[in-house]
């Protein structure tokens, strides 16, 4: 008799326990959809501001190249031009 009713327990008792065990993974899945796009989404701003920064940085340096370049043929440009004036004062 007592066989018998533990059987019947068995059975509703391992249906309540594997619901439980499965339930908060369903909870879980369904909770981290949003925290994907979300976290995806960050990525794809940071990802985005990194190039940005690279890009500001490239043209910062061109720049600098281009001001650096500017003196020096300014300075080819007077050197050439004063020993024409110094033969003329002679």
């Amino acid at each position: 008799m007592l066989h018998i009713k533990l059987k019947k327990f068995a059975l509703p008792f391992c249906v309540c326990a594997i619901s439980m065990l499965v339930t908060p993974s369903v909870v879980l899945a369904e909770e981290t959809g949003p925290v994907a796009a979300t976290k995806a989404a960050d990525q794809k701003a940071a990802l985005a501001k990194k190039a940005a920064e690279r890009e500001a940085r490239k043209a910062a340096e061109a720049k600098k190249a281009a001001e650096a370049q500017l003196p020096a043929t300014e300075q080819k440009a007077t050197e050439t031009q004063m020993p024409i004036e110094e033969q003329k004062e002679k």
